[in-house]
């Protein structure tokens, strides 16, 4: 592309420089596509734009969604209005945050091979979404008569890159409110033109005259990290309670934001969702949730437990509708770098008042871990000896990470002591199944197995393997877990069978070879759609007794 030698390059936060990647450009043909018509390449990474604005008799409207092809329904489009922050926040400027709705029953995806696995191997609470990435402005002008110029840019896509997003919507929002809808039209233009988001490569993508360099990562594996929010500005508000709020995200525990603004209430939530890395959160999260809502309703019901699902408000009208969730964290203005919150103790849910509670934890849980004073201290220490803010949150992520990985370590651990011996894979016999998974078996191995080996955590971490065993994460965790593994055992029958076949074709001939190996063949589909429809049995009657 003759142009691109003028273009000024970006790298966006989401590149990765360390890691070394083929890398492609629109046009690049070595990516293989099939034949692609106009907008499909556009499609491959957002669902439409749009743009809302605040009508004096409407209300919030959507005015333009590019291109003009792009449909929302009317469900999507009342959760699309969510984007408008409550106008109590305050909010004159320049405010970018995101949000999650549910994409309408029977819309097909138009993502392509990339991200089909995702959705398919997914949790149902995580299939079938729409991230929202927005970029509001507001500024006072007397010329209008509500004395405010109020719109929001709005990109809409399945991918949860959310760093990515909100890098381009820098490029794209300050030009769209200059120029208008020609600009939107240039943009969607050079987006149609991009390479697909295939994972292992640098793409270049040029936009608005700048080039945009980014390294896609499989996203069933990487999910937390794409989500890169400052954990220690998001936590230093209830900094204290880190150990305990691991603990409620880990357990899938229902969980409520109340941030002064929608930039603090959609980073608070990735923050928590992505405290429990590598292990993938696998129930809803709503960055930002609004009245306007098509879950509103059932979110708020009190006729049945509040669902698995992290929620990030700014209403104040929540703090009484949602007063009977277990947990609330209630955060005031994000403190400055260099600054960390009071200690506090947790709160009882029976003081959260409507509009005057003050910042804090309110819940009754009991946490089943004593608190790490080690981490404490030394970000307290980095506070004084003014450490870079880059630092701070380096060392919070990593001990989230040694965390967690110090849990999960004994459970991978028995897990894979569930895999049959590889001298029982026969070539001429069915794959053997692999041994059900028994949580008492389980238990007993962490006398000596446990994560005592790992962390200098003390605490019942009996108790709080038994709750993380009926929790949406071990069950998503162990879902994947197992078929990997069923995988693996396939994977190790069919090459000890070509290994069989090598040998036998030296003494034998084919006609006298494949009908034996056709036979063993069919029985071992056969012994398969038993062993799946066993697992499914065993997972349904699991589901039943939770």
């Amino acid at each position: 592309m003759e142009e691109a030698e003028d273009l000024q390059e970006r790298d966006a936060s989401a590149v990765s420089p360390a890691i070394e990647a083929p890398e492609v450009g629109p046009g690049d043909e070595s990516l293989a596509e099939p034949l692609l018509l106009p907008w499909d390449r556009f499609s491959a990474w957002l669902h439409c734009i749009c743009v809302v604005g605040f009508d004096l008799e409407l209300g919030q409207a959507v005015e333009v969604i590019y291109p003009h092809h792009s449909k929302l329904t009317d469900k999507e489009t009342c959760s699309d209005l969510s984007l408008f922050p409550w106008p109590r926040t305050g909010c004159l400027g320049d405010t970018q945050f995101c949000f999650r709705f549910r994409q309408a029953a029977g819309r097909k995806s138009s993502l392509g091979c990339f991200l089909e696995h995702f959705d398919r191997d997914a949790p149902v609470c995580l299939k079938g979404h729409y991230y929202g990435y927005v970029y509001f402005r507001q500024v006072r002008d007397k010329s209008l008569k509500r004395g405010y110029f109020q719109k929001s840019l709005v990109l809409i896509s399945k991918l949860p890159y959310v760093t990515f997003f909100h890098s381009l919507l820098k490029l794209i929002a300050p030009e769209y409110f200059e120029k208008q809808e020609p600009c939107l039209e240039a943009a969607c233009n050079d987006i149609d033109r991009w390479p697909a988001p295939c994972p292992s490569r640098v793409l270049t993508l040029p936009i608005m005259g700048v080039v945009m360099k980014v390294l896609i990562h499989l996203v069933s594996i990487v999910l937390p990290s794409i989500h890169e929010v400052d954990l220690f500005r998001c936590f230093s508000p209830v900094f204290f309670h880190i150990q305990m709020l691991w603990e409620l995200v880990l357990l899938g525990e229902a969980l409520v934001v109340m941030a002064p603004s929608p930039a603090e209430s959609s980073d608070t939530v990735l923050a928590l969702v992505s405290c429990i890395s590598p292990l993938r959160y696998c129930s809803d999260f709503r960055p930002y949730f609004t009245i306007h809502d098509s879950e509103f309703k059932e979110y708020t019901t009190r006729t049945q437990a509040p669902p698995s699902v992290i929620l990030g408000v700014t209403n104040p009208f929540f703090a009484k509708t949602l007063q009977h969730w277990p947990h609330i964290i209630r955060i005031g203005d994000m403190k400055q770098m260099g600054e960390m919150a009071k200690q506090m103790k947790v709160k009882k849910l029976k003081n959260l008042k409507t509009l005057d509670s003050k910042p804090g934890v309110y819940s009754a849980y009991k946490p089943f871990l004593n608190r790490d004073e080690e981490i404490i201290k030394q970000l307290q220490k980095g506070i004084q000896q003014k450490r870079p803010s880059a630092a701070q949150n380096a060392i919070l992520r990593r001990h989230f990470l040694e965390l967690t990985q110090s849990f999960i370590i004994p459970l991978e651990r028995y897990v894979a002591s569930l895999m049959p011996l590889q001298k029982s894979i026969s070539p001429w016999k069915s794959p053997p199944m692999l041994r059900p998974f028994s949580q008492d078996e389980f238990m007993k191995t962490l006398e000596k197995a446990g994560p005592q080996l790992t962390s200098r955590l003390k605490g019942d971490w009996i108790g709080l393997y038994r709750q993380f065993l009926k929790s949406p994460n071990f069950d998503g965790w162990f879902r994947n877990r197992w078929k990997e593994m069923t995988q693996k055992l396939e994977a190790l029958h069919l090459e000890a069978l070509c290994d069989e076949v090598g040998l036998l074709s030296i003494t034998r001939s084919e006609t006298e070879i494949f009908p034996s190996v056709l036979e063993r063949e069919d029985a071992g589909r056969q012994r398969q759609r038993q062993n799946t429809a066993f697992t499914e049995e065993r997972w349904a009657m699991r589901d039943c007794r939770q």
